[in-house]
Order: structure tokens, then C-alpha cells, then sequence
């Protein structure tokens, strides 16, 4: 290769490195957006209905309000599940630490009450569809670094798009 062929590339590899540049940049900041501003997430099965549609909803859900702990009760939150740290869950935070928590163990069988004081550092989460759904009381308080946003938005379907409320019980 001579020094004319290599002059000929340089504008090329100048043009390439460029380019890698820019998709660096633009997957940097993709990540940190992802991980440390706001999310996608979709949500499936009967656990948040009415809320949310058995199908799915597509949501937005913020992370800053986890990280500076200014998330609140009524707030539908994203869980790292406490049973399968691979899966992420979709519930609404209903105590947070030192708060009192009554509720029902068995909505079918006899409506027995439980009352449970969730420690501090932790929240009870549970999902909206009391007849269905696999939450605090089943596997009690769930500390509260496993929160991992809170969901503000419904971005599909279009008929549900708008924001998520939040419902204090």
C-alpha cells in the first residue's frame, strides 16, 4: 500500500471513527436515560387490572423519585420481584416503613385480617386485582432498594394513554 492509497483512506477512516463517535455517545446516553431518568416497561397479567389490561399496557416509569425516596403511597411502582430477582412487577405501594398495614389474607375462605407493621427501609406493595395477584402478602415487606421506579405514564394502548394516578386506600 502506498502513500497515495493511504491518503486516499483517511478521509474514510476519519468519517468512520466519526460516525462510531456519535453511536457511542447516543448508546451512552440510551443507557444512562434507561437507568438512571425513566424506563419502558410492559406490563402483562391480571395483577394491576383494572388499572392496566390483561394484554398488556406499554408505561413510562420514572426513576428519580426512587432514587431521592420521594415515592408515596398510592403509587404504582416497578418491584424487582423478592422471588425471582430476574423479573420486574408492577404494583401499588401501599405502606411505607412504620406505617401499619391491615388486609385480608384470603379473599375467598372466611375475609380473616391480618395486621402487619412494615420495618423501616421497606414498602408493602400490592397489586390491584386483590383476587389475583402475587404481592405483599404473600411474601410480607420488600425492601426498598428493590423499587425501581415509579410509573407516572400509559403510553399503549392509545385509548389508555395518560397519565397513571395515584390512589391512596
Amino acid at each position: 500500500m502506498g502513500l497515495g492509497n493511504l491518503k486516499q483512506l483517511t478521509p474514510f477512516i476519519k468519517e468512520a471513527f466519526q460516525q462510531t463517535l456519535l453511536v457511542s455517545k447516543f448508546l451512552c446516553g440510551l443507557h444512562v436515560t434507561n437507568n438512571y431518568i425513566c424506563t419502558f416497561a410492559l406490563t402483562q397479567g391480571p395483577s394491576m387490572l383494572p388499572t392496566f389490561n390483561l394484554t398488556g399496557d406499554l408505561v413510562l416509569a420514572e426513576r428519580l423519585s426512587t432514587r431521592f425516596e420521594k415515592t408515596q403511597r398510592g403509587d404504582v411502582v416497578l418491584v424487582r420481584s423478592p422471588e425471582n430477582p430476574r423479573k420486574i412487577v408492577i404494583k401499588r405501594l401501599i405502606g411505607m416503613g412504620g406505617d401499619t398495614v391491615r388486609y385480608v389474607v384470603d379473599h375467598g375462605s372466611n375475609d380473616k385480617e391480618l395486621t402487619v407493621v412494615v420495618p423501616d427501609g421497606h414498602v408493602w406493595i400490592e397489586g390491584d386485582n386483590k383476587f389475583n395477584t402475587n404481592d405483599s402478602r404473600k411474601f410480607g415487606p420488600v425492601p426498598y432498594g428493590l423499587v425501581q421506579g415509579r410509573v407516572f405514564w400509559t403510553v399503549w394502548p392509545p385509548e389508555a394513554f395518560g397519565s397513571v394516578g395515584r390512589e391512596v386506600r
